[in-house]
C-alpha cells in the first residue's frame, strides 16, 4: 500500500501487529494506533500494510461529490422501493393537505388525539414500503419452500387488503393499495 493511499482515521491491517487506525502521516511513515493500545510509525508499502475496510477508487468522474453521493442514494431508496418524507406528501390527495386525523375516546373525560394528516400518511405509505420489501425478501429467499412463499404471502394479501380502507388519501390511483 502506497502512502498516498493512507488517510487520516482510515482503518487498516498490518500482518504482524494486527488492526489499527491511521492518526498521522508523513512523507514515508504513517502512525498507527493499533488495536492492542501500541503507537508505531510504520512504513506502508515495504511492511505489507492494508486497508481493513473496503475501498473504492472512482477515476473518469467528473461530478461533484456531492450530487455524486446524492443520486447514488436516491437510487438506493428507488431500488428498495422506498421514499423520502417530502415524496411522499406529493401523494397525498390535495384536499387532505394540512388536514388532520382526530381520535376520540369513548370515555368524554379523556382528551382527543390529534394527528396532522401528513405525518399519518407518511406512516401508512412506509408500512405499505416495508411490506413491498418483506415480499420481496420472501421471494428471493433461498430456504423457504414455494409453499411457504405462497402462505407468507397471503398474510401480506391480507395485509394490503386491511390497508385498503385508506386509499382514499391517495391522489393517483396506481399508489393506492
Amino acid at each position: 500500500m502506497k502512502i498516498e493511499s493512507l488517510r487520516i482515521g482510515m482503518k487498516v491491517r498490518h500482518p504482524q501487529y494486527g488492526s489499527g487506525l491511521v492518526k498521522s502521516i508523513s512523507e514515508a511513515v504513517a502512525e498507527i494506533q493499533f488495536d492492542d493500545g501500541s503507537k508505531r510509525a510504520v512504513a506502508p508499502e515495504p511492511s505489507g500494510l492494508e486497508p481493513a475496510e473496503p475501498q473504492i477508487a472512482v477515476s473518469g468522474l467528473n461530478v461533484p461529490l456531492n450530487q455524486f453521493v446524492n443520486e447514488t442514494v436516491a437510487a438506493a431508496i428507488a431500488k428498495l422501493g422506498l421514499e423520502k418524507p417530502d415524496s411522499v406528501v406529493e401523494q397525498l390527495g390535495l384536499r387532505w393537505h394540512g388536514g388532520k386525523v382526530v381520535l376520540h375516546p369513548a370515555d368524554a373525560a379523556l382528551q382527543a388525539k390529534e394527528v396532522p394528516l401528513e405525518v399519518f400518511f407518511h406512516k401508512i405509505v412506509m408500512v405499505r414500503n416495508n411490506l413491498r420489501v418483506l415480499e420481496q425478501k420472501i421471494n428471493a429467499h433461498e430456504k423457504l419452500s414455494d409453499g411457504e412463499k405462497v402462505e407468507m404471502q397471503q398474510y401480506i394479501t391480507k395485509s394490503y387488503g386491511s390497508l385498503t380502507t385508506f386509499n382514499v388519501l391517495f391522489k393517483e390511483k396506481e399508489e393506492q393499495f
